[in-house]
């Protein structure tokens, strides 16, 4: 198929990552070299606590990753199941992911949360690599158009029910200033593909590219630019956005409009709209005008099954999803 494996970096965090990963983990090694730089801002749920309590770097994204890449073997699939277990039950340990134990254990035995990472790497024989975006601890901060500003992750995530959820975030950064890892920065600048999304625009996504010298790794890599759109907007980060003011939000933030743009096309049920229409979040309208310096690919990308939220997450989670066979199929297609 290629005359050398292709070397594809997801950027992001959280489900969207997830999905992407789960199915490009299908094709082999010599046909496709993963990575996934992974955001280090989540400051909510379990991995909130976790952080607070140890100081670490926040693993929950981390976990998502590994989980995505894990072996698909029995033992693989039982050790799968087990990082995704959630806690319902217990004053402490009600919604801990054991998985987030699990990493914040290793990184109490090793002394660092990338030698925790090679080892459960190691364990759960992942295809590929999970890399930190930064090594350092962080905060994220988002200024809205009416002054007002947001600081954590998981309050820009759900903001507060004082919060204006309509208010369009004007600008975005980390506290302090952290700076890109080495191994993010070589995976980045040494790329075939960059696949940024789907996921939150600025919590899972933008999250990343504000971190110092990623914007510059981003435009001195020769790497192809891949952008999968959403399926919904979200209230209190891009409330009323359409698939060009994603884009254009993008376009600021990485220093480059995307070669290549990957659309879902398949109608969503009126339940689920209506689920939505409830959360004040609706699908995002395609505006997209056909560009030259921009491929554009339309397809059904949409999952069959609803999501189930899994008991004892207290976090609120989307209800539909890309699929990963899907994605996978069309991403294979664009290389």
């Amino acid at each position: 198929m290629f005359k050398k494996s292709q070397k594809v970096v997801v950027i992001g965090g959280g489900t969207g990552t997830y999905t992407v990963l789960s199915g490009l983990k299908k094709y082999p090694a010599d046909v496709l070299e993963l990575s996934a730089v992974v955001t280090v801002a989540d400051s909510g749920g379990s991995t909130g606590r976790l952080r607070d309590e140890f100081g670490y770097l926040p693993v929950g994204d981390f976990r998502m990753a590994l989980i995505a890449l894990a072996d698909d073997s029995d033992v693989g699939l039982g050790l799968r199941s087990l990082f995704l277990h959630r806690f319902d039950k217990g004053s402490g340990l009600k919604g801990h992911n054991f998985g987030n134990l699990f990493l914040v254990a290793l990184t109490d035995i090793f002394g660092s949360e990338e030698k925790a990472l090679e080892y459960a790497s190691q364990m759960l024989r992942i295809r590929g690599n999970v890399i930190p975006i930064t090594n350092e601890e962080l905060t994220l901060v988002a200024e809205y158009e009416n002054k007002t500003t947001l600081r954590g992750e998981t309050h820009i995530d759900e903001p507060p029910q004082e919060h204006d959820g309509t208010q369009k975030i004007m600008r975005l950064w980390v506290e302090p200033g952290a700076r890109i890892s080495p191994k993010a920065e070589k995976a980045i600048t040494e790329a075939d593909l960059i696949i940024i999304g789907p996921g939150d625009l600025y919590t899972s996504i933008l999250a990343n590219i504000v971190v110092v010298g990623t914007k510059e790794a981003i435009t001195a890599s020769s790497a192809k630019l891949l952008y999968i759109t959403n399926l919904m907007s979200k209230y209190g980060q891009t409330h009323g956005f359409t698939m060009q003011k994603y884009l254009a939000e993008l376009a600021v933030y990485t220093g480059r409009n995307p070669d290549y743009l990957l659309i879902n096309n398949e109608p969503f049920s009126r339940e689920i709209l209506g689920k939505y229409e409830a959360q004040r979040e609706f699908p995002v309208e395609d505006d997209i005008m056909e560009e030259d310096k921009t491929t554009i690919f339309r397809t059904n990308l949409l999952a069959d099954e609803e999501i189930k939220k899994s008991t004892g997450d207290t976090l609120r989670r989307s209800l539909i999803r890309h699929d990963p066979r899907k994605l996978a199929r069309a991403i294979m297609d664009i290389l």
